[in-house]
Formats: C-alpha cells, sequence, structure tokens
C-alpha cells in the first residue's frame, strides 16, 4: 500500500452509511495510517490532488464562489482549478522564486486563493496565510522573523504591505495583486502563461506551510507543517467532518487562518468532494449567508459558534435546507438551546469538533455519533491521535471528571497531523514537546461515559470568537501610548464571543483615569492592532497582582474577572467599548 492509496480508501469509508460499520472501517483505516512507514518524498498535489481527483473526475466542479454583494458566481472544474494553479506556478518560477521560498498570501476569499495554495504545494514553497485584518506593524514583524520571497494580496492590503516592507527594509523577488497598483504585477497578466508545470520533488519533512499564531509571553509563533502534515494528517478532518465525494462543502472561514486550510481546502480536496467559497467584502449578515447555503445546496456546513450564535437571531424557518446533511461546529462549546433549535429546523445536529493550528481535527463528534451526541461535550479523541488528560506531574489521568491538560502522546506512533516545530522557538518547542507528549495548551476532563469535555485554555492565550489573542500583543500596544505604565490583558467571559479581550491600566504619575483617556486608548489601539486584537474593556487599576519573580499573575486577574461577571458588578473605572459612540465605526 502507498501513501497516496489512503486518500482513495478515505473516500470509499467515507460514503459509507453513517453506521457502526464506518466506525469500524475508519478505525482500521487511520490504524494502518498511524503505523505506515512514510516514504522520502510526497507532493499532495500530484499524488492526490492531480493523480487522483484530476485524472479521475478532472471535469467534475472542485470550487464553487459566490460574492455576496453582487451575486457574481464562479466555478471551476478539479482540472480548471489545475490549470490555474499551474499559470500561477509558472509565473512565480519565471520570477526566480524557488522550492523552499516563502509566499505570503494576504487575499480573501476568492478563486485566486485556491489557485495559489494548489500552486505553492506543487511547487515546494512555504506558503505563509496572512489574514487580510492585519496591520502595518503585524506585517512589520512578520517580514523581520520570516522573510518573504512573493506576496500575493489585493488592492487594499498592498498598501500596507509596502508600507511595511519600506520599513524593515525587505524587497520580495515579485509581489502579485488582484487589481492595478504600482509598483506590483497584476494578477490578469498570470493567464499569459503555461497551464502545465513540473511539479516539486518534495521531502515528507520539507515545510510548505508557516501560520503564525498568538503566543502567551511574546510575539506571535511561526507553526511550521510539512508535506505530509495537512495534507495527509487532515484526512482525520475529513472523516470526522464526514465530507462524501462529490459533497458540496462550505465552511465559513477566512484566509489567512488555519481553520480555513482545514475545512476550505484539505479536508474536501481530500475526498474529491466541491468546496464553496462566499465572498462578503463588508459586514457579516447572517440572512445573506444563510440563503447562500440554502441556495447552494450545500451538503457539509461548517460555522463557529459566533456564526451559530448570529444565526439563530434569523427566521430559520424561511430556508429549506434540503441538501444539509452534516452540520459542524468548532472553537468552543455550543449551549444546548442552539443545538435543539438548528436540528428542529434543519434535521441535523451540530456536531462539535475540536484542533488547533499545531494540528488536525483531534476530538470530535464524527457522523456515526449522530444521535448519541451529548450537548456541549466536543466528543471523543480521533482515531489519528492518541490523546491523553495529563495532571500537574505528567501522569496520565485514568479517573472520568478530574480536569487536566489535553496532550498527545508521541509512542507507539506520532500522530501525523501534528505540526513539525515552532521555528526558531526551541524554547517553545522544548516546553510543548515533554516526555514523549505533546502538550496543546488546552485543558478538559472525561466523563463516565467517555464524552470529552472542553474546559478552557491552560495558558493565557484569549479565545474571543474564532481568534486567538495573545495578550502580549496587546499589552505592548497599550504601553506605548504616553499615559500608560504598566499593562495586563485577559479574557473577560462574554456570553456571545466566549471571552472579551479586556485591558488593565495602570497610569504614569500625572495621569488620572477618565471617560476621554480610556477613549483615547481604544483609539490608539484601533491604529496599531488589528480589528479582532482591540480591547473590548480598560479598567484603570493601581496595580495587578504579580509573582515573587515581577510576573503578572493573568490567572488571578481571570479568575477576579470571572467572578465579577457572575455578580454582574462593574468597577468604578471600567469602561466598555460598546459605550462609545464614537467607536461606532471600528
Amino acid at each position: 500500500m502507498e501513501l497516496v492509496d489512503f486518500f482513495s480508501e478515505m473516500m470509499k469509508v467515507n460514503a459509507m452509511e453513517d453506521t457502526e460499520a464506518k466506525a469500524s472501517a475508519s478505525g482500521e483505516l487511520f490504524k494502518k495510517l498511524n503505523y505506515f512507514n512514510l516514504p522520502d518524498h510526497f507532493n499532495w498535489v500530484k499524488e492526490v490532488f492531480e493523480g487522483i481527483h484530476v485524472k479521475q473526475r478532472g471535469d467534475q466542479t472542485g470550487l464553487f464562489w459566490i460574492h455576496l454583494e453582487t451575486d457574481e458566481k464562479r466555478q471551476y472544474t478539479y482540472r480548471e482549478l489545475a490549470e490555474n494553479a499551474n499559470k500561477f506556478l509558472n509565473f512565480l518560477r519565471k520570477h526566480k522564486v524557488e522550492k523552499g521560498d516563502s509566499v505570503y498570501m494576504m487575499v480573501p476569499s476568492v478563486p485566486e486563493t485556491w489557485f495559489a495554495n494548489i500552486a505553492t504545494i506543487k511547487g515546494g514553497l512555504v506558503s505563509v496565510p496572512t489574514a487580510t485584518t492585519m496591520t502595518v506593524r503585524e506585517l512589520e514583524y512578520r517580514f523581520k522573523t520570516y522573510s518573504p520571497h512573493a506576496i500575493l494580496s489585493d488592492e487594499d492590503s498592498a498598501k500596507l504591505i509596502d508600507e511595511a516592507l519600506q520599513n524593515v527594509s525587505a524587497k520580495p523577488k515579485v509581489k502579485i495583486v488582484l487589481g492595478n497598483v504600482s509598483g506590483w504585477s497584476s494578477y490578469s497578466v498570470i493567464d499569459k502563461e503555461s497551464s502545465k508545470a513540473e511539479a516539486a520533488r518534495t521531502k515528507t519533512n520539507d515545510i510548505i506551510l508557516c501560520f503564525f499564531t498568538s503566543g502567551t509571553t511574546g510575539l506571535a509563533k511561526r507553526v511550521a507543517h510539512t508535506a505530509v502534515s495537512y495534507p495527509v494528517g487532515h484526512l482525520s478532518t475529513a472523516n470526522i467532518a464526514g465530507i462524501r465525494p462529490g459533497d458540496i462543502h462550505h465552511n465559513l472561514s477566512q484566509p489567512g487562518w488555519a481553520k480555513w486550510a482545514w475545512s476550505s481546502f484539505f479536508a474536501p480536496f481530500n475526498v474529491g468532494a466541491i468546496t464553496s467559497g462566499f465572498f462578503y467584502p463588508s459586514r457579516f449578515d447572517a440572512d445573506k449567508y444563510l440563503s447562500a447555503v440554502d441556495d447552494s445546496k450545500v451538503n457539509v456546513f461548517c460555522a463557529p459558534p459566533t456564526a451559530w450564535r448570529a444565526f439563530m437571531l434569523q427566521d430559520l424557518s424561511k430556508y429549506k435546507f434540503e441538501a444539509l446533511r452534516e452540520s459542524i461546529s468548532a472553537g468552543e462549546p455550543l449551549n444546548p438551546e442552539i443545538i435543539q433549535t438548528w436540528k428542529r429546523h434543519t434535521g441535523t445536529e451540530i456536531r462539535d469538533f475540536y484542533g488547533q493550528t499545531e494540528s488536525t481535527a483531534m476530538i470530535g463528534n464524527p457522523p456515526w455519533f449522530k444521535g448519541k451526541i451529548c450537548a456541549g461535550s466536543f466528543g471523543r479523541p480521533a482515531f489519528e491521535y492518541d490523546i491523553k488528560i495529563m495532571n500537574e506531574n505528567d501522569e496520565e489521568i485514568t479517573k472520568p471528571d478530574e480536569v487536566g491538560h489535553i496532550a498527545v502522546r508521541l509512542n507507539p506512533w506520532r500522530a501525523i497531523g501534528l505540526f513539525d516545530q515552532y521555528i526558531g522557538d526551541a524554547e517553545k518547542m522544548k516546553e510543548v514537546f515533554r516526555k514523549g507528549y505533546y502538550y496543546t495548551g488546552d485543558r478538559a476532563y472525561f466523563d463516565d461515559k467517555g464524552y470529552w469535555w472542553f474546559v478552557g485554555r491552560a495558558d493565557d492565550v484569549i479565545k474571543s470568537s474564532d481568534y486567538r489573542v495573545g495578550p502580549f500583543e496587546v499589552e505592548s500596544a497599550l504601553v506605548e501610548h504616553e499615559a500608560v505604565a504598566e499593562a495586563a490583558v485577559v479574557g473577560s467571559p462574554d456570553p456571545k464571543r466566549w471571552q472579551l479581550v479586556k485591558g488593565f491600566v495602570i497610569l504614569k504619575p500625572g495621569y488620572e483615569p477618565s471617560r476621554q483617556l480610556a477613549l483615547d486608548l481604544f483609539q490608539h489601539c484601533i491604529n496599531v492592532l488589528a480589528k479582532f486584537k482591540i480591547p473590548r474593556i480598560i479598567e484603570f487599576v493601581p496595580e495587578v497582582p504579580k509573582t515573587l519573580s515581577g510576573k503578572i499573575r493573568r490567572i488571578e486577574l481571570r479568575e477576579t474577572e470571572q467572578d465579577k461577571k457572575q455578580k454582574g458588578e462593574k468597577a468604578p473605572q471600567e469602561y466598555f467599548y460598546h459605550e462609545f459612540p464614537e467607536l461606532k465605526s471600528s
């Protein structure tokens, strides 16, 4: 059996009815994969995307795309996706972009995003997904720590990129823009390139993806995935999601985040499904989005908890959802009312699952759990991973209802979907990989029936909506203000977003807490931080709790904040973003 054969087998398994037979077949398939000796070389585009799908279903639609404001529609077969990707790859090669070079992609959910991702994998390049919400400051950090050899951008982002490049004296080999910007190559010229291209000979441990993800005590970490970790590892995601060959699969996530790579790219393409993309350039419209899901006959629909909560505010009875078979959520637990309401109107249960930028789907409620799902539980460990709950002494917890750290055991097999490394951060690698386990940084427990329950982050990373926010980045922004002596940032409990970013601010002598100063701080953060990182609460305090060595005890701040929110209390010098009409456009 060759590595590529696992994809053909997964397509057969996922096409089975959702019964115990499917569960058994899935387990057997992953048992083989977990102990499989990986080949020296593997190129997912050459062997799977082209070798299976273009060859066997070249004329089947692979991508269906809608512009939700103009109603423009575009669709591409698997063959057309491959041809457009080849044109992009040839253009990069013409500009001396070589195997191992980095390609930053700061573009929204448009077809060119899919072309470019296929091209970089085929060419052995390192894709660096970059959210369009990035600021100049954040781009500068990325360009300084991971030099860009090529950049793909939309027109709005190009201006920010140029400023960041100039500030750090970075000079990529080529800059490509969707549109027209001085000093950039317009994407339209790529159409002149050949639609055929040779695949790079990539080793299985070659890095092909680099994600920047928020850290606890420093700036964003660089998560590296290899030629097998995401392409092959996401067989787990496709299996838990229940995507079948020919399905129309839709994921509400934007390029630049790992979840897009998970569910808008690898999971559907691994099993010969149709991935759909909906582009909304302005504010998210839940009604318009659900209408598109309905009209497009989506079979498998994945969305974050914030979106599910927004959907509950709509009149769900007006949608038919005739084709919908699978509904999936990831990020944080949904309350039972949402699950029950959605099932009443669609006949499908929202199945929760869990994973990280550093992994593929690790824990979840697979299709054969239907009718047995326990609302609020994120399921059970996936077959690809050997997941354990660890106590503070790095010992496995075997009793139910004991909260501990979610960890992946690395022996007798290392899950293929785990990331390769934090690039340039040996200390962080030692922290998360220890004593034969990978520690995810999340806490959970399992009950006496085997269901797993998410508790929260073990570190200080804030989970707001479906974003992860490192406190250090926000604290650094706050202390740049002339009035701020020190800042501590934590997550404050919120029923809609799980957590809100809250800043505790100590002022310098000569400054006094006031509404105007809070407004100034909010506006300052708007100028230097991505929108989802902006503090939504600022509280002026005389001091914050610290350890004897001077480290901020964020855990104490979180506990105090949680207790205060439960009591419905508000501090005398506490200011909320939504109370400032001056900020309503941000």
